[in-house]
């Protein structure tokens, strides 16, 4: 009985490598997708063949695909970084577990010294999207960097440096695939001089948000230099929005429950589990674990209201 998805290697399906014992996917928001894959090892000739296979050698583009209702849901789509290998005396019961991550790995190889002038956070990351051929799907930030005041100073890797223009503004990036296996990179967010700001940007996803249920004031200090309203007010806002995530839950569901593929990143709705903790949560992370037996979803959510709006 096979797993009922398709691995894919350089963009074509692998009848052969599809063949896996299983299969595990973890997505989560702000964090790159990695991906486990498990084989068996054969001796053939003295020899495992699956451990010279270049297929599996790191550096190979995988890419690990759940059809569901005529639709080819790519779950990761990167290349191989390691194979961790089990030996068992005598060859049986011995399996080759080959890892990986998405693309936006590539973005963390190098360290880079870079000065952004006269553009704002956004610019900057749209222009670092389309250096690895991404399709961007960038929303507009208020902060701008002029060379008459401070401009943005880049001392990381265009991965480090794109999660921090993120935190920052209170965006989230991640990359995601079509049907057709085309990439999207996505920094979107999540909906006076002082730059204060009363309340997160967020739309409370139930009837009460926590600045509703924990009153008084909490204040924190920007220690980074800003420029103008803008900049600061989108650093209030990405502060508010980090601490207004204050419900979180776990579930465990398959996709023949379901009958579809719970994503990170994404809005679902929960249900019987009260009137204060039901309705809209939003999906941090999925671990998706696939065997001859099931897919199944280990599913963490969170929220930033309770009761329904």
């Amino acid at each position: 009985m096979g797993l009922g998805i398709v691995i894919a290697v350089g963009g074509t399906p692998d009848t052969e490598l599809s063949d896996a014992v299983s299969v595990e996917v973890f997505e989560s928001m702000s964090e790159m997708t990695t991906f486990r894959i498990r084989y068996d090892l054969a001796i053939q000739e003295g020899d495992f063949p699956a451990l010279v296979d270049a297929r599996l050698d790191p550096g190979s583009e995988v890419a690990v695909i759940a059809p569901l209702n005529d639709k080819n849901n790519y779950l990761v789509k990167g290349p191989v970084t390691a194979q961790q290998i089990h030996f068992v005396h005598g060859g049986g019961g011995s399996y080759v577990e080959v890892s990986g991550a998405d693309t936006s790995i590539a973005m963390d190889r190098e360290t880079k010294s870079t000065v952004w002038t006269d553009l704002t956070d956004s610019d900057a990351v749209s222009t670092i999207f389309g250096q690895y051929g991404y399709t961007p799907d960038v929303d507009a930030t208020q902060a701008g960097h002029f060379e008459a005041k401070h401009t943005l100073v880049q001392r990381e890797s265009d991965l480090s440096f794109v999660r921090r223009l993120a935190r920052r503004n209170g965006f989230l990036f991640w990359i995601t695939c079509d049907e057709n296996g085309i990439e999207t990179a996505h920094f979107s967010d999540k909906s006076a001089i002082d730059g204060g700001v009363e309340q997160s940007p967020l739309t409370p996803l139930g009837a009460q948000p926590l600045s509703a249920i924990a009153a008084g004031t909490r204040s924190i200090h920007v220690l980074m230099p800003v420029d103008d309203s803008g900049d600061l007010t989108a650093r209030g806002e990405a502060a508010l929005i980090d601490s207004g995530w204050f419900i979180r839950a776990t579930c465990q569901t398959s996709v023949n429950a379901m009958s579809a593929i719970i994503r990170a990143n994404s809005l679902v709705s929960l249900r019987g589990v009260g009137t204060r903790h039901s309705g809209k949560y939003y999906v941090k992370s999925v671990r998706h674990t696939i065997d001859p037996s099931a897919h199944n979803m280990e599913i963490e959510l969170i929220r930033n209201a309770w009761g329904n709006p």
